[in-house]
């Protein structure tokens, strides 16, 4: 990829990176184990981004 992105794609990217991660323990523990993963986790390897 490009050393100089355009500021939407560096935008999605950012927001890509932001919403890769697991859902926090005070959640699991709040929701009483209702919420203990993440649906849109993505692996940088397997799923590619349609950016």
């Amino acid at each position: 990829m490009a050393r100089n992105k355009p500021h939407a794609r560096k935008l999605r990217l950012a927001r890509a990176l932001k919403s890769n991660s697991p859902v926090p323990v005070w959640v699991i523990i709040k929701t009483a184990r209702r919420f203990t993963y993440n649906p849109k986790r993505r692996h940088w390897r397997r799923s590619k981004l349609k950016v």
